[in-house]
């Protein structure tokens, strides 16, 4: 039977660890805030912006919610993220998506300061991602070469595919794994002979928002399957892109729907908030 990746207790000890730096930044003086905006109220983005407060509790930084009207405006909502930008007191802003339709998101992301920017989604971000220069990487990405390395899982050598192309995950996905020299493909809705490109991969990343699509016929026997996918499925309860009892009889090591990458995303988040400070000096 494969190992579970427990992204749960992973997380936990990532945020231990911040929780020490937070304080260490606080007997120097330094106080660490985020700030999340959230316009509307859509469901699942209000229980991630609840997650991320007790987060920042956790750890011990400051957090600024503004919960804003499904009506605000775009320019209401650039003007508030410029105030943002330009306070002192406030070393991260994240904006929660998706926005309302009448919102530009690529308008709201470029107007983030990306000193700021700890969702790592600015393009300035990405661009010192793809150039190996320092900056904030996507929370889901990061949190992901996290459980590989923490769970023992060697990367460099391997062959590693990507099943997405999002500018959130499958993108900085690519670009972090070539980081750890693995030799990366990253295949997606149009590849031809996906099953067979999958069954390449040493270290199998699903991120393609279909519930359960990935099953053994995907799968090399002993992969690493990581699914990033976070569905319903026909009762309802919340799945990942891979069939898991089917893959988990064939692969080496694999992470559960729930309890896997998503809790990864916050201690991600939370050390980009940290980092932040670092980015300002």
């Amino acid at each position: 039977m494969a190992q579970i990746i427990d992204g749960k207790a992973i997380s936990l000890a990532i945020k231990d660890e911040l929780k020490e730096k937070a304080a260490k930044l606080k007997a120097e003086g330094t106080e660490v805030t985020l700030a999340v905006i959230q316009v509307g109220n859509n469901p699942a983005s209000t229980v991630y912006v609840r997650n991320k407060k007790k987060g920042c509790e956790y750890i011990g930084i400051g957090s600024l919610s503004y919960e804003l009207p499904e009506e605000t405006t775009e320019e209401e909502l650039l003007s508030l993220i410029r105030e943002l930008n330009g306070r002192k007191d406030v070393n991260g802003i994240l904006v929660q998506l998706p926005l309302p339709a009448h919102i530009d998101e690529n308008k709201v992301i470029r107007t983030i300061n990306p000193k700021k920017d700890v969702d790592g989604f600015h393009p300035e971000s990405v661009g010192a991602l793809c150039i190996g220069q320092p900056g904030f990487v996507s929370c889901t990405p990061a949190g992901v070469i996290e459980l590989l390395k923490r769970s023992g899982i060697s990367i460099e050598g391997k062959e590693c595919v990507i099943l997405g192309r999002s500018n959130i995950v499958g993108k900085p996905m690519a670009l972090l794994m070539l980081r750890e020299n693995a030799t990366v493909t990253v295949a997606h809705s149009r590849t031809a002979n996906l099953k067979e490109v999958a069954k390449r991969a040493d270290i199998l990343i699903a991120a393609i928002g279909k519930p359960k699509m990935i099953t053994r016929e995907y799968v090399k026997e002993g992969a690493v399957v990581i699914d990033v996918g976070i569905n319903r499925d026909a009762d309802n309860k919340l799945c990942g892109d891979v069939d898991f009892d089917d893959v988990a009889e064939i692969c080496s090591a694999i992470t559960p729907v729930p309890g896997g990458v998503g809790p990864m995303t916050i201690a991600m988040l939370l050390n980009n908030c940290i980092q932040s400070v670092e980015l300002q000096k």
